[in-house]
């Protein structure tokens, strides 16, 4: 048994990425690592997050997590009108060029429309990757999701509707869970929480989401072979600035 890492909230940040698993010391042969969804989108390379998680995947390295950007992607492929009112106004573009190359003179429609038909010809591993992502993991100490668990479904917490999983906030972070274990989860920007973009520890959760593609960092919980809790962090600016 090695030490759990776990990243939140990556968006296409890969060189971050890199960096904060070198700064943690993960060891691919003895750590396991938890990505709490949300690879892609705003940051610029969404593209190749996925390309780096996918082996680790299926190697058994790491579990990725389910968020509501990765879910986005499969839903604006499929042409699902509210995904596709939403995409450019949540970090699409980024994907897009990611995916396809500079936008150029294109038009939104144009943009989505070459999103749908060059995705499942050339990508369709991704896509069956992204809706291969489980909506939760639960180990013998921790729940971990993206956005969290309400309370209104504490006692059957894992068949809450996918949306909340996806996409809650409050009451979720302002109440106690009510659960036996901890949830560690990402999602809302732990600066938006408590003023900083540092792990937000609180008695029944865990926030980890640094914000790295607005700007902030990109945070790393570990957990250790003995149960103790260490934070890493790389800040957005430190990784690509001069």
């Amino acid at each position: 048994m090695g030490r759990t890492i776990i990243i939140s909230d990556i968006h296409g940040c890969l060189t971050q990425l890199q960096a904060l698993l070198e700064v943690a010391g993960f060891d691919a042969n003895r750590d396991h690592l938890i990505l709490l969804g949300d690879l892609i989108d705003h940051g610029p390379q969404s593209r190749e997050v996925v390309d780096f998680a996918i082996p680790l995947v299926r190697a058994g390295i790491a579990t990725a997590i389910r968020g509501n950007h990765d879910q986005r992607l499969i839903e604006t492929v499929n042409g699902e009108p509210e995904a596709l009112a939403k995409f450019f106004k949540h970090g699409g573009q980024a994907t897009y060029e990611s995916y396809i190359g500079p936008r150029e003179h294109r038009t939104e429609s144009e943009m989505l429309r070459e999103l749908q038909e060059r995705i499942p010809s050339e990508f369709q591993h991704h896509l069956d990757f992204i809706a291969d992502m489980p909506y939760y993991l639960e180990d013998n100490s921790y729940i971990y999701v993206h956005a969290g668990i309400h309370p209104d479904y504490k006692h059957d917490w894992q068949n809450q509707p996918h949306r909340e999983f996806l996409y809650v906030k409050d009451p979720f972070i302002s109440q106690p869970t009510g659960l036996a274990k901890p949830v560690v989860f990402g999602h809302t920007k732990t600066a938006d929480i408590h003023g900083k973009p540092d792990i937000w520890f609180n008695e029944d959760k865990i926030g980890i989401d640094g914000g790295c593609a607005y700007g902030y960092q990109l945070n790393a919980l570990v957990v250790g072979e003995d149960g103790t809790l260490h934070a890493f962090h790389i800040k957005y600016k430190e990784e690509t600035q001069p």
